[in-house]
């Protein structure tokens, strides 16, 4: 089944690599969507893609990469709308 999430990331998340190793991760598990850094300091991330590959995808966003320290992770699952060609970066 195919499922949309939308995650909230805070912590130390920004400076650390975050959003490139998250594309990548992404990538890795053929999901599809974006993600971006926040004024606030956190990181926004939208992704689709099979349920299974979410679910370790968003388990990969409580870590992180080596350098970021996740506090937390907010979780909204959202309609899969299929709209994204890959996964990016965006701003």
């Amino acid at each position: 089944m195919k499922i949309r999430v939308h995650l909230l990331i805070d912590g130390r998340v920004q400076g650390v690599w975050f959003r490139a190793s998250t594309q990548d991760e992404a990538i890795a598990l053929g999901l599809k969507g974006w993600v971006k850094n926040l004024y606030d300091g956190r990181v926004e991330v939208l992704a689709e893609g099979d349920e299974e590959k979410i679910n370790s995808f968003i388990a990969w966003c409580h870590k992180g990469p080596p350098g970021a320290r996740v506090e937390r992770v907010e979780v909204k699952k959202e309609e899969f709308k299929g709209e994204f060609k890959d996964f990016n970066i965006t701003r």
